[in-house]
């Protein structure tokens, strides 16, 4: 693992138990798989086809539980509404940022329907998923309102 800065993060997998370890932000997303380092201090490499989520939390201790996985109301955060749904017949709705540049090439990283929660993001890689759907698109700048035209009755005094 290069550099010092990692995140917490728990690994859901499809046939195997969860993960807890510390990812490095920068440089997880490996050729082969998710490059993880345990809370035993074993560092491994997770291949993408048996990893369902990487999900960054706040504490270990509150578990890989997804909590609330659809939004109950539209979104109020600016980005991509997208709905998952996995190869295993699972579904989870989040927010992606409307920039193509932003995109990784293994998958989506997106923000979960509850902000408050012990999940602050999740990495969903391609290999899990079967269908992704763009819910809307919120806060695009397509639809930015017009400012008021000035009233004509309005003198100008200072008009040529």
């Amino acid at each position: 693992m290069a550099g010092s800065t990692t995140k917490k993060a728990i690994i859901t997998r499809f046939e195997k138990a969860p993960v807890a370890g510390y990812v490095n932000p920068v440089s997880y997303l490996q050729p082969v798989g998710i490059e993880v380092l345990s809370v035993e201090g074993q560092i491994f490499t997770a291949p993408y086809e048996d990893v369902k989520t990487v999900i960054f939390v706040r504490e270990f201790e509150a578990g890989s539980d997804f909590g609330r996985r659809v939004f109950l109301t539209r979104p109020k955060m600016e980005g991509l509404w997208v709905s998952f749904h996995f190869r295993d017949g699972d579904r989870m709705e989040g927010v992606m940022p409307n920039n193509l540049l932003q995109l990784e090439y293994y998958g989506f990283t997106v923000i979960p329907p509850d902000p408050y929660s012990n999940h602050q993001r999740i990495f969903v890689p391609k290999t899990a998923l079967s269908k992704v759907e763009v819910l809307g698109v919120v806060g695009s700048p397509l639809k930015r309102r017009q400012p008021k035209a000035a009233a004509k009755e309005q003198i100008g005094l200072f008009d040529e």
